[in-house]
């Protein structure tokens, strides 16, 4: 039942958040279409302007990745994954998730060969997929795209997000699939 209840709400969520975006601009007499095409035109000028920080994000989590910490960080923690019952092998996701969304990805398919996109470890990682944000990779393109450098709260705030995100969906997972 829940199960059913889920699957109608993702089937119809996006369609309904667009359509109620246009109701909501037409409503407030926004021009919706010339309003995309400004914001369009603005992104890639933006696009053009956070390479620099797109690199030194990518190199950094490539060091991370190389040097072996993320090996032991996984090795650390697993003690805290078996005691919330979340398998071990998910943890390199929720590590790699705040910090790429093409590192989790690579990552995310990877596990989906090994274990099966229908296992529970395959379904995890795709609900920590879409539960969580690349945190870190926001803060460092987007922030320094817009010449913001001290954060203030958006790291701890970004990273509490993706503890819940992660928890979440671990909870939805073994509620709706195991």
């Amino acid at each position: 039942m829940i199960k059913e209840i889920f699957e109608a709400i993702s089937v119809l969520a996006i369609p309904l958040i667009i359509l109620g975006f246009v109701a909501f601009a037409t409503k407030k007499k926004v021009p919706v279409y010339e309003s995309f095409v400004t914001g369009a035109k603005g992104g890639f000028e933006v696009a053009v302007k956070i390479i620099p920080y797109l690199v030194a994000m990518l190199v950094a989590i490539g060091i991370f990745r190389a040097s072996g910490a993320m090996d032991l960080l996984v090795k650390g923690l697993s003690p805290l994954a078996h005691l919330i019952g979340m398998p071990p092998q998910v943890l390199p996701m929720a590590i790699l998730r705040p910090l790429s969304g093409s590192g989790s990805m690579g990552l995310m398919t990877d596990i989906m060969k090994r274990y099966g996109t229908d296992s529970f470890i395959g379904v995890l990682v795709s609900t920590m997929y879409g539960s969580s944000e690349t945190t870190f990779y926001v803060l460092a393109v987007y922030f320094g795209a817009v010449n913001i450098y001290k954060t203030r709260h958006a790291v701890a705030a970004g990273l509490i997000a993706d503890v819940v995100g992660m928890l979440g969906a671990l909870l939805i997972c073994k509620i709706l699939f195991h």
